[in-house]
């Protein structure tokens, strides 16, 4: 009788164990990116060029437009479908903290007390990236703007990157990096050296992670104006999509194949659909089984038809931008956003 109880006593705990398991991997640690389109509040900044997004300038940007894209934005958070809301949320095209610190405000939001880091550079528009996390899931450490040089000694001005370090949910320490490199404006192969400058730096900093750091986690986030395919992403950062025998300099791209082999992506240019915006991690956040991790398929865009502007004489769905020129259509960006939840 004795021996039947305490076969059965092991049974019930490790039916336990296996459930407590489970539920740990219900746990959701959500990564997400936004190029929300020129979020500037109505204020005329001394030393930028952003008189346009004032109620006076050419766009006639005033408070109840305002308003309305920080509501729009939210809920577009908010439509992210996991359990939880996000943990880190990067963004580009913002112009300070304290846009971001509106959008904190805003119903759906507030509750979840996000916090806001932007670190201001030299963009002549003022446009900057940015983050919010919620400190109940993120535990923030550091933050500092990596400069990003123009190495054709022409003096272009490069917008920085965003790297901020904290610790994820589960204990150990999470390098997150915002980036919004160079537009294409101009042309693709005239303006894709000064992608090539961004991904260098950007490199650099990631060899300086590793030789500090004994198998550090990284997630790269951002708009990078290149394709997964383009030579900044796969010959300068090593990001692609392999699947056996990375090289310790490899990282992997969340958003490759979802590109490569669906035809999708987070804008659409004349018709065809770019994956400007992407998501990129270290190796050691894949297929883990205690740690922070998810798979390789993990990649996701959020495209709800409210998102998007529908042309009808084409038959074609669009990000509905806030935007053309100087006329104002009220949509809430001209990209998608694009996220990857783990779990731990």
């Amino acid at each position: 009788m004795r021996m039947k109880y305490i076969l059965w006593m092991a049974a019930v705990l490790l039916m336990m164990n296996i459930d407590s398991t489970a539920q740990k991997k219900e746990n959701a640690f959500t990564v997400m990116f936004y190029n929300v389109e020129n979020l500037f509040d109505t204020i005329d900044e001394p030393g930028f060029n952003d008189e346009e997004f004032t109620p006076s300038g050419a766009k006639e940007w005033n408070d109840i437009r305002y308003e309305k894209k920080l509501m729009d934005i939210a809920r577009v958070i908010s439509s992210i479908p996991v359990k939880e809301m996000p943990a880190v949320i990067g963004f580009a095209e913002i112009e300070n903290e304290k846009v971001l610190e509106d959008l904190c405000k805003v119903r759906g939001l507030q509750r979840k007390e996000y916090k806001a880091i932007v670190m201001e550079g030299d963009d002549p528009r003022g446009i900057d990236c940015g983050l919010i996390y919620r400190g109940d899931l993120f535990k923030y450490k550091s933050h500092e703007l990596i400069p990003v040089e123009d190495l054709s000694g022409k003096g272009y001005v490069m917008r920085g990157i965003l790297h901020v370090t904290g610790d994820a949910p589960d204990g150990d320490p999470i390098h997150i990096f915002v980036n919004h490199w160079k537009s294409r404006g101009g042309g693709e192969k005239k303006t894709e050296h000064l992608r090539v400058y961004a991904a260098i730096a950007l490199r650099r900093q990631l060899d300086q992670l590793m030789s500090k750091e004994s198998d550090p986690r990284y997630i790269i986030i951002g708009d990078f104006n290149d394709e997964p395919t383009n030579r900044s992403m796969t010959d300068i950062l090593h990001a692609g999509n392999k699947r056996k025998n990375p090289w310790i300099t490899d990282s992997y791209n969340l958003l490759y194949d979802i590109h490569n082999n669906e035809n999708r992506g987070s804008y659409n240019y004349q018709g065809n659909w770019n994956m400007l915006d992407q998501i990129i991690i270290s190796y050691n956040l894949i297929n883990q089984s205690k740690k922070l991790t998810c798979n390789y398929d993990a990649g996701r865009i959020l495209k709800e038809e409210w998102m998007l502007y529908h042309d009808e004489k084409k038959d074609t769905y669009t990000p509905n931008r806030t935007y053309g020129g100087n006329n104002y259509y009220g949509g809430i960006s001209d990209h998608l956003p694009v996220y990857v939840t783990f779990t731990w």
